[in-house]
């Protein structure tokens, strides 16, 4: 293993590797994947002079623990933390010099869920279907991190960039999430469909990257019977049996055997990432014109 590289102290609650993801593959039954909060991934890359393709770490609520075995340049964006080099806090937000053999300390979510770290040159690990990102659902890309991993690092291309501290939008206190109609929308009645745009929801715990999970009113279908499992895509609002909508993230199935009443609006789905279990959800109807 050479030298540029990084090894992983403390892995954390769930660590892993993402970029873009591997798009385009759903016909063969492989997700997206990727970073979740894809502004935040893109952020900690241009800070340190990386690509936008490059691989970043997607750290979850108790951040992690690094160790370089070269001089790299870091940054810690996404939910907000307390980082440290040596025991001595640095910038969060912000392009940070992390000497050889120094301990990069990630710490514990001040607020918010999802960590990124990115280093210059990008995590090397290798590639799977174009994509360096960890797929939790089929198992596809690197492992999630584990204590005493070794990551290989890419050589840098360019300079990082000379900022302060870069502005980032806060964790979400209320999740509004703007819906357009989904293909089994009929499937439901017109008061679970009125429910399903006027009433708050809230973040379940057992959300994850497959898919975020809600708290609340049940909506009850117009039709009970069978569906036979057809595509879905990011951000899909998946229906289970239990009534309560599921928002399908980063690592969702390409196929779903429940109905889809809405689907999220894209734009809207980084602020899903960073939202804690307990927060309001309210999904927002913008018809087709």
């Amino acid at each position: 293993m050479s030298d540029h590289a990084l090894s992983v102290v403390r892995a954390g609650a769930l660590t892993t590797v993402q970029d873009l993801g591997r798009p385009g593959h759903a016909h063969l039954g492989v997700p997206r994947s990727g970073a979740l909060d894809t502004p935040a991934a893109a952020l900690v890359n241009r800070l340190v002079g990386n690509p936008p393709e490059a691989a970043v770490l997607e750290t979850t609520l108790n951040g992690c623990t690094l160790r370089p075995r070269s001089a790299v340049t870091v940054a810690v964006a996404g939910a907000p933390c307390r980082v440290t080099v040596d025991g001595r806090p640095v910038a969060w937000g912000a392009p940070v010099h992390v000497p050889a053999g120094a301990l990069l300390d990630v710490g514990a979510a001040l607020s918010g869920v999802r960590g990124y770290v990115g280093v210059s040159g990008g995590l090397a690990v290798e590639p799977v279907l174009g994509s360096r990102s960890t797929d939790l659902l089929s198992g596809l890309g690197p492992p999630p991190l584990t204590d005493g991993a070794v990551l290989p690092l890419g050589s840098p291309t360019r300079p990082h960039a000379h900022v302060d501290v870069a502005p980032q939008p806060a964790p979400p206190t209320e999740l509004v999430l703007r819906v357009t109609p989904g293909p089994r929308e009929d499937w439901f009645t017109a008061a679970a469909v009125r429910t399903f745009a006027s009433r708050v929801y809230r973040v379940s715990a057992a959300s994850n990257r497959i898919g975020l999970r809600t708290e609340g009113p049940a909506l009850e279908r117009a039709l009970t019977r069978e569906l036979p499992s057809e595509g879905v895509v990011l951000g899909a609002v998946q229906v289970p049996p239990d009534g309560r909508p599921v928002v399908f993230l980063a690592d969702h199935p390409t196929t779903g055997g429940y109905p889809v009443i809405a689907v999220v609006r894209t734009a809207d789905l980084p602020a899903a990432a960073q939202a804690v279990p307990g927060t309001p959800v309210r999904f927002v109807s913008v018809r087709r014109r």
